[in-house]
């Protein structure tokens, strides 16, 4: 990937985040205009945020709706992940898939056995009809304490008997959930970890070296299975957490120190979020509306 900054060093290799140091010498239109270089290049990929202003997670969400967002982020990425394949959401993969983009697909699970019955036999469709590059059974349920360890290995198991065998199957958590579950670790095809230094409380400056960690951990656990980054991120606004401090200035450098770290070492990542979403302060607090690289309404943040 090259960029047309004549500032802009040469960052590859494991002097990366040395490198990424010295973005603290860039001006805030420099940041900008690196911002939509890397932007215009391609990305790997975003994580579909589905719902606009006023809506929330079960309502039903129309065809044209996705369309007109997916239109926004084609130009910008190859690669789209989804949380559900219910209410909507399984519309995404399909229009993806329309408009050439390849799809991570998830199976929401929860504390409700129908709901879970629905997902799953939504993603297991989905796959069949040829929607899913990747397919992940379940987001965060071990950290919500929704599932056992025990009732999520026998979905997973579930899924991968019943797509096809050139489908990798994984389940996305925290990094740590797959260090401290090595059964988890066992039976996934991939590794898909989530890796959130603003969620530990780490101050901004620190943030790449603790995501770093986070991923080498992944690795570790993956014992050489392929492993994605299927979150990270920065919150443009809201109350600080710790020494993590949300502001404007750190979602742009956040958002630009990733990609560079990624594409110097080839680590594939899915940014959260692609849009702003009103309905994730409820549970993650003032925070949860500003994860997004284009507000609630598609205008482009930075």
């Amino acid at each position: 990937m090259s960029y047309r900054s004549e500032k802009f060093l040469n960052f590859r290799g494991t002097d990366v985040p040395e490198q990424v140091s010295q973005l603290k010498n860039y001006s805030e239109e420099e940041l900008k205009s690196l911002f939509k270089q890397i932007l215009d290049e391609g990305v790997h990929g975003f994580c579909f945020s589905l719902y606009e202003e006023g809506q929330k997670p079960g309502d039903i969400i129309s065809a044209d709706q996705i369309r007109r967002r997916m239109n926004i982020l084609k130009p910008h990425t190859s690669w789209i992940r989804s949380f559900s394949c219910i209410e909507g959401n399984e519309n995404i993969p399909k229009i993806a898939k329309e408009m050439g983009m390849k799809t991570l697909v998830g199976a929401w699970l929860g504390d409700d056995p129908e709901k879970n019955r629905e997902e799953i036999d939504a993603l297991i469709q989905l796959a069949n009809e040829g929607y899913v590059d990747i397919a992940a059974v379940g987001n965060e349920v071990l950290y919500r304490k929704d599932l056992s360890e025990d009732e999520l290995l026998a979905f997973i198991e579930e899924v991968k008997a019943a797509v096809p065998s050139d489908i990798p199957v994984g389940y996305v958590d925290a990094y740590y959930e797959f260090v401290q579950k090595p059964r988890i670790s066992e039976i996934c095809d991939v590794i898909l970890c989530n890796c959130y230094p603003y969620w530990e409380g780490t101050p901004f400056e620190y943030s790449l070296d603790h995501m770093r960690h986070m991923f080498q951990l992944g690795i570790g656990a993956g014992k050489g299975k392929r492993v994605i980054i299927t979150e990270t991120g920065w919150p443009s606004n809201g109350e600080p957490l710790g020494g993590a401090v949300p502001s404007h200035e750190h979602a742009l450098r956040y958002f630009i120190q990733t990609h560079l770290w990624g594409n110097a070492n080839n680590i594939e990542t899915f940014y959260f979020s692609s849009f702003d979403e009103d309905w994730k302060v409820g549970p993650e607090g003032s925070v949860g509306a500003f994860w997004g690289v284009w507000d609630s309404k598609g205008k482009l943040k930075f």
